[in-house]
C-alpha cells in the first residue's frame, strides 16, 4: 500500500508541535526513529521524514516528500512549486523590519541606502522592489538581531514573535512585511491514491484543531431567560435544552469558541445561569 511521505522539521518547537498534532490525530509511529531521519506510521499509511526546515519546500517540490509541515516564512522565502493546503494555527509569527530604538522612523523611505541584515533575502528583496526602495541586503544566518550593534547593518529583517529579543538588543519593530504560521504544503505531482490519504489526514488535523478552539459548556438556566441564553450559545447547530427536576429551570448544553468564551460567560451569569461547567473537547467533527 502506498504511504504518504510527510516532511517535518527535525528538531525545535515546530517539530514538537507537528508531532503533537500527528499524535492527537490518532497516528502511532516510532518517534525514536528520528535518529534515523524517518519513522513509519503503525496504523495509518504515512512515513515521517525529519529534515531541516529550510529544506522542506524543496523536498516537497521535488516530490521526495508528498507533503510538509513547515513555517509559511520558509515557503515564502524558498518560493518553490508547492501548494499550501492547510493552515495549522500554531507557530505564528511575523517577518518584520526593525531599527535601533534611538533612530527616528519616518516611513519605508528610511531604508533607502541602508544596510539590512537578514536570513530571508528573497522576501526582503521582493518587499524592497515592490516599494521602490534601494537598500543593501546582508544575508546572514542566526543572530540577525546583533548586526546593528556590531556595525554590520543599519537595520534587520527577521522573524518576530513576542518582540522581547528586539527589545533586549535595543531594536524596535517598524514594518510588518508578512505574517507566518505553520502550514501543510503539498507537491503538485501527488498521485490520486496519496491525495485520498492526504484528505483523510487533513480531516483528522481539522478535527483536532476545532476541538482546541472550542469548549463544551453545560449550565443550569432559568426558564424566564432561556431564549436569551440560547441566543448566546448557538453551538454547532443549536444548543441541547433539557428540563430539570426543579420547575422553572433547564439544563443547556452547547459549544463555545475559545475566543468568545469569557465574554459569553459574563453575559450568562448576568442572565442568571448557574452551575456552569466548561469541558475540553478531545475531537470535534462537524
Amino acid at each position: 500500500m502506498e504511504k504518504l511521505k510527510i516532511a517535518i522539521q527535525k528538531e525545535g518547537r515546530l517539530s514538537e508541535k507537528s508531532l503533537e498534532l500527528i499524535q492527537e490525530s490518532g497516528i502511532r509511529h516510532n518517534q525514536d526513529s528520528r535518529r534515523k531521519l524517518i519513522s513509519i506510521g503503525e496504523n495509518f499509511p504515512v512515513e515521517i521524514l525529519y529534515l531541516r526546515d529550510d529544506d522542506i519546500p524543496q523536498y516537497v517540490a521535488d516530490a521526495v516528500a508528498d507533503i510538509g509541515i513547515v513555517g509559511e516564512n520558509e515557503v515564502l522565502e524558498k518560493n518553490r512549486n508547492v501548494e499550501i493546503v492547510e493552515r495549522l494555527g500554531f507557530a505564528r509569527c511575523r517577518l518584520s523590519l526593525a531599527i535601533p530604538q534611538s533612530h527616528e522612523y519616518t516611513g519605508p523611505a528610511y531604508f533607502n541606502g541602508r544596510r539590512i541584515a537578514t536570513s530571508y533575502p528573497n522576501i526582503l528583496g521582493r518587499y524592497l522592489k515592490n516599494n521602490h526602495l534601494s537598500a543593501e541586503i546582508h544575508e546572514i544566518s542566526g543572530s540577525v538581531e546583533i548586526a546593528p550593534g556590531i556595525g554590520l547593518a543599519d537595520a534587520i529583517f527577521d522573524i518576530v514573535s513576542t518582540g522581547s529579543t528586539l527589545i533586549s538588543n535595543r531594536l524596535k519593530e517598524v514594518e510588518v512585511v508578512a505574517k507566518s504560521e505553520a502550514v501543510v504544503i503539498a507537491s503538485p505531482n501527488t498521485s490520486e491514491v496519496k491525495k485520498k490519504i492526504l484528505q483523510d489526514l487533513l480531516f483528522r488535523f481539522q478535527a483536532v484543531r476545532k476541538s482546541k478552539n472550542n469548549k463544551y459548556i453545560l449550565l443550569n438556566a432559568p426558564n424566564d431567560n432561556l431564549d436569551k441564553i440560547v441566543k448566546l450559545l448557538p453551538g454547532m447547530k443549536s444548543p441541547t435544552v433539557l428540563p430539570l427536576y426543579e420547575k422553572g429551570w433547564s439544563s443547556v448544553h452547547s459549544v463555545v469558541n475559545e475566543n468568545e468564551f469569557w465574554d459569553i460567560i459574563g453575559k450568562l451569569k448576568e442572565l442568571g445561569a448557574q452551575g456552569i461547567l466548561v469541558i475540553p473537547i478531545e475531537k470535534m467533527i462537524v
